[in-house]
């Protein structure tokens, strides 16, 4: 069960199929961030882990 690194949020198999990172890793979800800013949190908190 995929979960989001920022706040371990539970994440759909497909929703983490979209947004994770090329090592798998999800760096913000609709828990944590608003839907429109997901991709560019987790660009940004990408960069900066």
């Amino acid at each position: 069960m995929p979960t989001c690194n920022h706040c371990n949020g539970h994440v759909s198999e497909r929703f983490a199929r979209v947004f994770a990172d090329e090592n798998g890793e999800i760096h913000a979800c609709t828990n944590c961030s608003a839907n429109a800013g997901i991709a560019e949190a987790a660009k940004e908190r990408a960069r900066s882990a």
